[in-house]
Parts: C-alpha cells; structure tokens; sequence
C-alpha cells in the first residue's frame, strides 16, 4: 500500500469517526387487535392438556414435586432434630399467643398444628416455620375485643352480655352461633371469621397474580410496623404480670389509653402473680442470651420456656395460686378436635377492613422471610404461591376455630439452625403439637397467665433492640430511617392498623420526593476521554466555550416537570421566559418612548439618547452567559409522559427564540418512542444523538449566526 493511500484510508477513518453515531431502530410489530389478544390468552388459560395439567398441579401443591425426591439418609436426621425442637418452643408460644388474639389457650395450639401441615403441602420455602406471630395475633386480638364490646360483653369479666348481644347473636341467623352463646363462644366465631376473610383476600390476591405488591412493602416499613406492634404488644401485657382485670382500650391512642389504665388500677395488683413475674423474668432473660451467645457452639437452643412453663405450672397447681391467691389461670383447655364450624357470615363486613390489613401483613411477613432464606441457601421460592399457602393456612383452619398466622423469624431461624432440610421438620413439628393436643394439654390448667405474658416479652427482645439500630440506621439511609421512624411511631402511638398505612404512604411519597428534588448538573468533558461528569463532582473536566452540556437525573412527568424548568433554567443561568417579558416590557416602553416624542418634537434627541443608554444598561445588567447551544443528556431520563415531552418542547421553543439552540442525547428506546409520540421528533430542529460528543460536536459545527444570543 501506497503513501497516498495510506492518506486517503487514515483520512476516510476521521470522517468516520466525524459522523454522528447513527442506529437503525428494529420495527416493532403492528398491534393486535383486542378480540386476537381474547383469543389468545384464552385458548392459552383455557386449552388443557396432560403435561399442563400435571404442572399445574405440581405447582399448586410443591410437596408432590420434592417430596419423591427426598434424600432420605441425608435429610431426615436434620428435619426430625429441627422439627422436634420447633415443636418444642411451639407449645408454650402458642398458648401463650392466644393471650394477644383474645382466645383460648388451645386455639393456639390448633393454629401451628394446621398450619404446620398446609405450609408444609403448599409453601414453596424450605426453611420458614409458620404458625402464630405476635403482630397477627394483636390485630386479630383488637378486632375480637371491639366485636365483644359491640356485642355487649365485658372484655375481661367473662360475664354475658345483656338484652342488645343477645338480639344480635339471635339475628345471625347462620345456624353456627346460637342465641346462648357466652363471651369465649363469641371471641371464638370473631377470631375464626376475621381469620378466614383474611385468607380469602390472600387466595385471590394469589389468583390475579398480584404477589409482585410485596415489593411495596420496604424492609424499613415492614421492620417499623413490626417494631411498633411490639411496643404495643409489650404495654398490652403488663396487666398480666400485674395480675390487673382491665378491658383492652380500643381505638386510637391505645398505648396512652393502656398506660392510664394500669397506672388508675395500680392498687389492684395481684402479689401473686407479679412475684411470679419477676421470678420468670428474672430465669428467662439471662438463659436466653446465653442461649443467644452460645447458638454457634449449642446443636440446638436449650427449650427454657418449656422449662419454666412445667416448673410454674406445678408450683401454681401445687400451691392452689388460683384459688387461695386469686392468680388468673389457663383454665380447661381440652383434648382432640373439636367439629369444624362455619364462620360467622353476618359478621364478614364489619371486619373486612381489619381482615385486609392482616391479609397483607401475613403475606408480607412470610414473602420476605421465605425469600431471605432462599437466597441464603440457592434456591427460589414463587411469590405468588406463597400467597396462596399462607391463604390456605387462614382459610382452612379458621373452620376449627384458628387464628390468623404467617411465618415467624424467631422460630424460622431456630428451625434453620437446627438442620432444616425441608417442610418435613414442618411435619415433624406438627406431630408434636398433636401430641400435646390428644394427651398432655389438659395439664397446663394451672398454669398462670401472667408466665405466658412473660413468655410473650421475652420474645419481643430482638424487635425492641431495633431501637439500638437507629443511629446506624439514620448515617446509612436518612430516608429510610426516617419511614421506619414514621411507621413505628405511627403504629405505637397512634393506631397499629394505621401505622402500616402510613408507612405506605410514606414509601411512596419518598420516591416522588427523590424525583421532585433531582436537580440538573452541568457536566464537563475528560481530558482525555470523550466522556462527561458533573463539573461539581470531579476536578480538571474542561467545559466548552459556547456550548453547555446538562443533565436532569430523573424520569420528566408532570410532577417534576416544572421543577425540571426551573432547574435547567437556573444551571445555565438564562431564564427565556423572563427574558421574553422583559424584552415585551422593554420595547413596550420603547413605543410609549415615541409617542411622546412625536408629540413634543424639541425631545427628539433627549429620549434618543435615554433609549439608547437603557438598552445598554439593561443588556449589562442581564448579561448571559454566551451561549450558541445546550445539550441536554438523557442517560438518566428513565421514561417520560406527555408533560415531560411538552416540557422538553417548551424548553427548546424558548431557547430558540434567544437564538440558543437546544438538542438531546442519549435517550433511551423508552424515551425516544415517548418523543415520538409526543410530536417531538419532526424536522431539523429535534436531531436526537446517541453520544454526547456527537451532539457536541453538530452543534459546534453550525454558523455561528445560529446561536449568537447577542445579535438576536
């Protein structure tokens, strides 16, 4: 090869590289028409053959797909050793739960029975234990005492309501309540029916494929609605170790409302019962942080509370507590099955609202749960069927008399450590509590109330040390410290319910607050890269004389629209509105100017000279910066609605009208197609370019005229 031609190549390349980047769009399809989109989805969801039947089916029910599958040699020992402990630590939580849903000591045990066993054919996580959780057990428990003061009983006295509950329970009319049913009977059918309609909305949520709404519920909202039901859970027990009879205060404010109560029946306190408090305190705080700090060194966690639960039920029976101190026991709680029963249909509205939230907290709970452990141990769990097993452990056990349930951290991580393979510990588990059921239950009968109030507080102690969390919390993420703070406040102090729709709101509210504040950067070039950053951000980036390059770190909708002005307005320092009403004041004043010099011609040459010394005043008083053109980069635009694209013409009609020409870069395919079909990409007036430096470079190589804000 030639010299020349070596020229003439090397010569070809620059002209090459001079040329704007230039990407021919794929042409998208032309759009169906509604009746062949029908069509198609419904032969899809409709036409049913073998293999789709059977993965439907396996899919419904997991446990037929991995349990054929079970390594028996490697896994049981595992799931027998973690099932047998869980069910251990089950036994007393769940009588002890049953205090916070206002039910009987043995609906806590049917509830992590049955659920135990619906998780385990339904649920797609290996590891999550399911069954009672506090903050469920609250709300449940809140509901059922609203419904027994609506009904007219006495939350704590036991005794029967009056001539109005006994209208009520006659015109219900289901043939499952009947008119002598007393307050415990009608605590029961509340609980049953708040429970069921809370797994109903969670099957259908399952069935419209909406499981993807957990990603609505942040860790921070989640951990402060939990977090402030603790708080709420902890006050609600204090009657308990006091030995107080005082009715649960309902509404909003309940945390002062509760506060007040124990401090007006302070005199009321049973010795009894709050010496046996101290002493449960004092046994279990300090084992289970022994337990705690030793969990790496212990194959499994040392059952204390069902230690303390045998040891304070025979000292209680033995020491007549109940009788000759008046210490409030667990009273009968009964063997086997009781028949299923129907739930209370007349009673579904007035909880449907409270049935909604515990809906979406169970399956919240269990959705993050199951997913933290799935990612830990490599493997992936379906949202949506999630929805659907913790929907079935509602819907299914609310016919015997259960209350609403979901995973629960404290008994997933001890069922985790202990070897859990799979859902056959949940199995395992299950046997467990069936053995206590049909044999040992009726033993608990004098065990007091208040050790199962203990018991219940030294389970909150990991959800209130996230107190301990905060200053962490608030150098990592002020925004979502501030949500946790919102929502934990919220929940404790206000009302628990609303705290969680509040954080909600709060979430959201966020992330409009993140776009509206997004400012436009001016950005600068590399010295030795055809690369932009923000001038504010890095050193030694050179900017162009006439030529500025911007850019807005949002999506443009018509929240932020008008902030997206203001700041672009400002970064480049000339405001084209204010400058066309000056201008229109100015040759407004111009025109006055001459009228009245046409009408007193010996002013002539004295007004000439003041219209010429204000132009040049006004012009140095408002000097911009010289510019010919602005380029705006697009990168982090990430989509845009009609404001947005109105915004952009806006800007650049402006700009164009002071001779500074205005021309984006980097668009995505999202924004370039909004663009299009907002009338933005027509004529030579709108070239859109793929790199900044070829935007850079175009607009450098127009005239100069183009761009001369001066001459304009």
């Amino acid at each position: 090869m030639t010299h020349s031609d070596e020229e003439e190549e090397d010569g070809a390349e620059r002209d090459q590289q001079q040329q704007p980047l230039i990407l021919e769009r794929v042409e998208k399809e032309p759009a169906q028409s509604w009746q062949s989109v029908v069509s198609r989805r419904l032969k899809k969801h409709c036409v049913c053959t073998s293999k789709k039947a059977k993965s439907k089916i396996l899919g419904f029910a997991p446990i037929l797909r991995w349990l054929p599958r079970y390594q028996l040699r490697e896994w049981l020992l595992g799931d027998a050793m973690s099932g047998l402990i869980v069910g251990i630590l089950l036994v007393p939580q769940s009588i002890a739960y049953s205090l916070l849903a206002s039910q009987d000591p043995i609906y806590g045990l049917y509830t992590s029975f049955f659920t135990s066993i619906i998780y385990a054919i339904f649920g797609t996580s290996r590891h999550i234990s399911a069954g009672v959780f506090g903050v469920l057990c609250l709300l449940v428990g809140q509901v059922v005492d609203r419904e027994l003061a609506l009904a007219g009983y006495l939350t704590e006295s036991g005794g029967g309501g009056g001539n109005d509950s006994a209208v009520l329970l006659a015109d219900l009319g289901n043939g499952t309540v009947g008119v002598g049913c007393d307050k415990s009977c009608y605590a029961i059918a509340v609980g049953a029916t708040v429970t069921f309609t809370a797994g109903v909305y969670q099957v259908l949520m399952g069935i419209f494929q909406v499981g993807f709404v957990s990603v609505y519920l942040s860790d921070s909202l989640l951990s402060g609605f939990a977090t402030g039901a603790s708080l709420t859970i902890f006050t609600s027990q204090f009657k308990y170790l006091l030995g107080l009879k005082i009715p649960r205060p309902q509404g909003w404010f309940v945390l002062f409302k509760t506060w007040y109560s124990l401090l007006a029946n302070l005199a009321n306190t049973n010795v009894c019962d709050l010496v046996t408090s101290l002493v449960c305190l004092l046994i279990l705080i300090p084992v289970k942080e022994l337990n705690n700090r030793f969990k790496a060194k212990l194959k499994a966690p040392i059952p204390f509370e069902l230690f303390v639960v045998i040891i304070a039920t025979l000292a209680s029976h033995f020491g007549h507590f109940n009788t000759d101190y008046g210490s409030d026991v667990a009273g009968d709680i009964p063997t086997g099955f009781l028949p299923p029963q129907l739930p209370m249909w007349t009673l579904i509205p007035n909880v449907a609202v409270d049935a909604f939230s515990i809906a979406i907290v169970g399956f919240a709970i269990t959705v993050s749960l199951s997913e933290m452990f799935a990612k830990k141990h490599g493997y992936t769990v379906d949202a949506n069927q999630e929805m659907y097993a913790i929907g079935l452990c509602n819907i299914l056990p609310s016919f015997f008399r259960c209350f609403a349930s979901s995973a629960a951290l404290t008994k997933t991580l001890v069922k985790e450590s202990t070897g859990c393979q799979t859902q056959v510990s949940g199995l395992v588990s299950a046997l467990v509590l069936l053995l206590v059921l049909l044999l040992i239950a009726p033993l608990f009968y004098s065990l007091q109330k208040c050790v199962l109030a203990v018991i219940i507080l030294v389970n909150l102690r990991g959800a209130l040390r996230k107190f301990l969390d905060i200053p962490g919390m608030w150098r990592v993420n002020r925004v979502d410290a501030a949500i946790w703070l919102t929502t934990m406040a919220t929940s404790a102090l206000v009302n628990t319910e609303l705290g969680l729709l509040v954080g909600v709101l709060v979430s959201a509210l966020s992330v409009l607050g993140r776009t509206q504040q997004a400012r436009v950067l001016e950005l600068g070039r590399a010295p030795t890269r055809e690369h932009y950053e923000d001038l504010s951000s890095y050193r030694g980036l050179r900017t162009h004389p006439d030529v500025a390059v911007f850019r807005y770190g949002a999506p443009i909708y018509y929240a932020n629209q008008s902030m997206f002005r203001k700041s672009l307005y400002k970064c480049v320092g000339l405001d084209p509105v204010k400058r066309k009403t000056q201008r229109m004041k100015f040759k407004k004043n111009n025109q006055q100017q001459e009228e009245e010099v046409a009408r007193v011609p010996n002013m002539k040459s004295e007004s000439d000279g003041k219209e010429e010394g204000a132009t040049v005043t006004l012009m140095l008083h408002k000097k911009p910066r010289s510019l010919r053109s602005v380029v705006i980069d697009c990168s982090a635009v990430l989509f845009l609605d009609t404001a947005g694209v109105n915004a952009l013409k806006e800007v650049r009609k402006d700009y164009a009208e002071l001779g500074i020409k205005v021309v984006l870069a980097q668009c995505n395919t999202s924004v370039l197609d909004s663009l299009e079909r907002g009338g933005y990409d027509g004529g030579e007036d709108s070239i859109l370019f793929f790199t900044i430096a070829d935007a850079v470079a175009y607009v450098q190589s127009l005239s100069a005229p183009n761009g001369d804000y001066y001459s304009k």
